[in-house]
């Protein structure tokens, strides 16, 4: 098994990727003691057979700069290949901005080949590969060194399966005329805005418990708080304070430290010293907007008189037709997408746009407008056309 740990090495080993269609690509990192995960391990390879043509690279060496696998990133004449790549991607654009393109998810396309809904490395190892995939050193601390032999043999498995994988999807794809399905869901993670998080926009992803909009705004200010001490201070959010502690000061919305010492969830460090000068100067940038300026809670659609039922028969229908295409349902709709098109008179969801549309959208439309109705019998769920 071959260790990279300079940048000449890893220069020379990218070079000849450059001269192939593909390379595999997976990282090892960790993530449980700051806000940016910490690479740890890139694992690359590229055509062969077995760990030939696969490498690690140790990006803890003081000798290694990742400029050349950055270049190979941008090289539009090699796919790079990655298995749920969200989090692999973020680590690469966090640290320069770079994403791969062309790119390749496998775990994607195997959602649209029919394999169901976010399917695991090692179900598809096993099942196109014919190869088992030993995980017991996936949760090993990946900054310690040296590795060990399994650990290296484990990283080196999730490339080297990786090919045969991507081989055999890419060519399903092309098959059955599904390769711009992929194209169309790769958009989200090609995308920059996917990787950054705007301290503004952390609120939205609470569940707060009043639709109040003054305690809306204390939750917006709170939030923003902590995202931006996070970020800066390379610490995970919940280090600053947790969710249950942020809700219980929107509640009790203490103006003073000796307020703050009353809190019955907040840590004693936190009731001192930055984070507590933060909390209390968010609450009160929250207790001073104006009425006409504070945040509101998103408007809850319109019940209609029937609608729990069509909710109920679009969920039939996409079962009925994910099944028929061979594709993953949540890949195609969401709950939320069901419910939007139930009912709203122009719900704008992805459920509606592009390949979805043609397999499940327009025919959820039509059963919304009476055109189909939907039938059963022994071979399962049938459509029939009223008009």
């Amino acid at each position: 098994m071959i260790t990279i740990k300079t940048t000449k090495e890893l220069a020379d080993f990218c070079a000849q990727a450059s001269r192939h269609s593909y390379v595999t690509v997976d990282t090892e990192f960790l993530r449980e003691r700051t806000y940016y995960a910490k690479l740890c391990l890139i694992q690359l390879a590229f055509e062969g057979v077995g760990d030939q043509n696969a490498v690690l690279v140790d990006t803890l060496s003081e000798d290694l700069d990742l400029a050349p696998l950055y270049e190979l990133f941008r090289n539009k004449d090699v796919v790079k290949v990655f298995h749920a790549a969200r989090q692999d991607l973020e680590i690469f654009y966090v640290d320069a901005e770079v994403i791969p393109d062309p790119l390749f998810d496998t775990q994607i396309a195997a959602m649209v080949c029919g394999f169901g809904e976010q399917v695991g490395y090692e179900t598809l190892v096993r099942k196109i590969a014919k190869q088992q995939v030993d995980k017991s050193s996936r949760f090993t601390d990946w900054s310690q060194r040296p590795l060990s032999d399994k650990q290296k043999a484990y990283a080196l498995a999730d490339v080297t399966h990786l090919r045969d994988v991507y081989l055999y999807l890419e060519s399903a794809l092309v098959k059955s005329g599904r390769r711009n399905w992929l194209n169309e869901e790769l958009s989200v993670l090609t995308s920059p805005e996917t990787y950054v998080t705007h301290p503004d926009d952390a609120w939205k992803r609470l569940r707060t418990r009043s639709s109040s909009p003054r305690f809306l705004a204390v939750a917006r200010e709170l939030a923003r708080f902590r995202e931006d001490y996070a970020q800066q201070r390379n610490v995970p959010r919940s280090r600053v304070f947790k969710d249950d502690v942020l809700m219980e000061l929107c509640a009790t919305k203490p103006k003073t430290l000796a307020d703050l010492s009353k809190s019955r969830l907040l840590l004693r460090e936190a009731r001192k010293g930055d984070i507590a000068d933060g909390i209390l100067e968010a609450i009160r940038v929250a207790e001073a907007i104006p009425l006409d300026k504070l945040p509101r809670a998103p408007k809850e659609r319109p019940h209609r008189q029937g609608v729990e039922g069509l909710s109920d028969l679009l969920r039939v229908l996409l079962k009925a037709t994910a099944g028929e295409a061979e594709v993953a349902q949540k890949l195609i709709a969401t709950s939320a997408d069901l419910d939007a098109i139930a009912t709203e008179d122009t719900p704008d969801v992805p459920a509606l746009r592009g390949w979805r549309a043609e397999v499940f959208g327009k025919k959820a439309q039509r059963l919304k407008q009476g055109e189909i109705a939907l039938s059963a019998d022994g071979d399962g769920v049938k459509i029939v056309d009223l008009k």
